[in-house]
Parts: C-alpha cells; structure tokens; sequence
C-alpha cells in the first residue's frame, strides 16, 4: 500500500483486516476497560464504549479521505507568482500508531508553484487527512510532502512538523516539554540550503 492510500479498509484488503461491526468495536472497549480493572456495567462507564467508538470516528477520519481528492481543484491564474507560499502553525493532533496516544504541534507547509496554485485552506485539510490516522512523525511529514508534490507537480515542497507525544511525556521516560521536529524538502528545497534556511527563518 502506497504512502498516500486513502485507509485500510479497501476491497482487496485481507480478512482479517476487515472493517469491525459498530457492536465489534464497543464490545472490545468493554474488554479493555474489565482488563484495566473496572465494571463496564457500572453507571459511570455504561456510555463509555458508545462515546469511545464516536470518539474514535472522529480521531481517525482521516482513513475514510483521499488526499488526491482534496488537492483536485487548482488554480492557473496567479499573476505570474512564483515565489513561496507558506502555511505557518496548523493545529495538529494525531495519535501514536505504537500506543494509540495523542501527538499535539503545529505543522508548517510551504511550496514553490510552478503553474498551479492550491487554496490555501485545502493545505490546513491536507495536514488533517493524514493526521487523523495512526501514525508516526516521521511517517506523517513525508506523507504530506509527498501528496503535494503528487497533486501540484511544484518546484519544491516543504513541511515541517514540531509535536509533542503523549506516548513519551505521559508515560516511559516521563519528559514533559519535549518536542520532536520533522522535516522534508523537495524540489528547490532539497537543493537549496539557503531557501531551506528562509523557511526557518519565517517561522
């Protein structure tokens, strides 16, 4: 499966990667809340599989996306622009695919057009499909490059993840305050250091 496949749940996916029931899902939140050490009978949690399963609709929309959809629609009529165009300080919240915690940053995306431009709120939407998907950091910058230069053919592209995991500041070592910062360039990017360190700059 490509870096930019739209979910899991596709027709020739595998058996046993099918798509759980609803039911399926709730019933293995109960599983997981009698083996965490409470009654998922009692009051206060009765609800909870229901909200956990909504919950989860919501955190991983991303799989039900397609990235090349969203970037479909272009613009040619730009004046003549070339130069870069940038995207400061997407709000980014995602989950660890190794311990299904929170990863909260910011996301920075810029690219150098060639003859299309995208609207600039299709790359605030672009960050979210794949965020809202298991991921890595790692994993999550490439996949954003990789969609825009797929749809835009640009001179380059940029992106830029700073976050903070959940997974290493909540549990394991413990390190509030620690962030993780992510890069990828292409294009004009990659091959120029000193646009790479105009980007930083802006930010």
């Amino acid at each position: 499966m490509s870096a930019i496949t739209v979910g899991k749940y596709q027709d020739n996916t595998p058996a046993s990667l099918t798509r759980p029931s609803r039911e399926q899902a709730e019933e293995a939140v109960r599983t997981l809340i009698r083996w965490a050490g409470d009654d998922p009978l009692r009051e206060g949690l009765l609800d909870t599989p229901a909200r956990v399963t909504r919950a989860y609709e919501e955190f991983f929309a991303g799989y039900a996306q397609s990235p090349q959809d969203l970037l479909q629609a272009t613009f040619e009529e730009v004046s003549g622009y070339q130069d870069m165009v940038l995207l400061r300080d997407i709000r980014l919240e995602s989950h660890c695919e190794h311990h299904i915690v929170p990863i909260i940053g910011k996301a920075h995306v810029a690219y150098m057009p060639s003859s299309r431009v995208v609207g600039i709120s299709k790359l605030v939407r672009l960050v979210e499909v794949f965020a809202k998907r298991l991921q890595t950091q790692e994993t999550l910058t490439a996949q954003i490059a990789q969609a825009l230069d797929a749809a835009l053919a640009p001179r380059g592209v940029a992106v830029l993840i700073d976050a903070a995991h959940q997974c290493m500041t909540t549990r394991g070592v413990k390190q509030p305050g620690v962030s993780t910062v992510t890069s990828q360039f292409s294009g004009v990017f990659a091959a120029d250091v000193a646009l790479q360190e105009r980007i930083w700059r802006l930010l």
